[in-house]
């Protein structure tokens, strides 16, 4: 006989591919996103339901942020093997808007390991959009971007998820919001700075944890 609780499972379970489905079917691939926040740039716009010059701003930097980081950013070699020898039919979604910062710093990793398999099939999709979709993979009970979804698309399944940061970065968010509450812009430039010098290494070895 089958429980409540597994049924109910059941029912959750199919919610959420149904919602990750309709995620993927409104995507973006990794190209087109960044036409689409460049495009948005020069309408004054930003990606999202806000709009607001800080916004767009923020949008703007990252922009800049993610084309410099497309020809600069390289993949160790051990973990590019790792990536090159896994199989599978894996969709990585990313929830994420052109205003975030850590995400700007996260796709152009994110993108070029899918680069690496043909059997990763990266698609980007608004948070804003789909907010049913984001309210099932909350982190800390906020709706914080980007959040990577690793879905098996063949079997239907959830296999992993990550973001929106990587650990060492989280880490030091969670010490400094212990020691003093809330981030302030100082913190936030010092994460900023953090990333520049690990030029995704901590990324790329975080989602090289999600194919072993």
């Amino acid at each position: 006989m089958i429980t409540f609780r597994k049924r109910f499972m059941e029912t959750m379970t199919s919610k959420i591919n149904e919602l990750i489905e309709n995620g993927i079917a409104d995507s973006y691939t990794y190209q087109e996103y960044k036409k689409l926040v460049s495009d948005l740039l020069a309408e004054g716009k930003s990606t999202g339901n806000e709009q607001s010059e800080a916004l767009t701003n923020y949008s703007m930097l990252n922009d800049r942020r993610m084309k410099r980081l497309d020809k600069t950013i390289k993949i160790d070699e051990t973990i590019k093997n790792a990536f090159a020898t896994t199989n599978g039919n894996i969709t990585w979604v990313v929830l994420t808007e052109g205003w975030c910062g850590d995400a700007a710093q996260s796709l152009p990793v994110i993108n070029k390991l899918a680069e690496l398999n043909d059997g990763i099939d990266l698609k980007i999709v608004s948070r804003d959009k789909h907010d049913e979709l984001m309210s099932n993979f909350l982190t800390n009970g906020g709706k914080a971007i980007p959040k990577l979804i690793a879905y098996d698309s063949h079997n239907k399944k959830v296999i992993d998820t990550w973001g929106p940061r990587p650990s060492i970065a989280t880490q030091m968010v969670n010490d400094y919001k212990a020691q003093h509450g809330s981030l302030d812009p100082q913190f936030k430039e010092d994460l900023q700075v953090w990333y520049n010098k690990d030029k995704g290494t901590n990324i790329a070895e975080d989602l090289s944890k999600l194919v072993q």
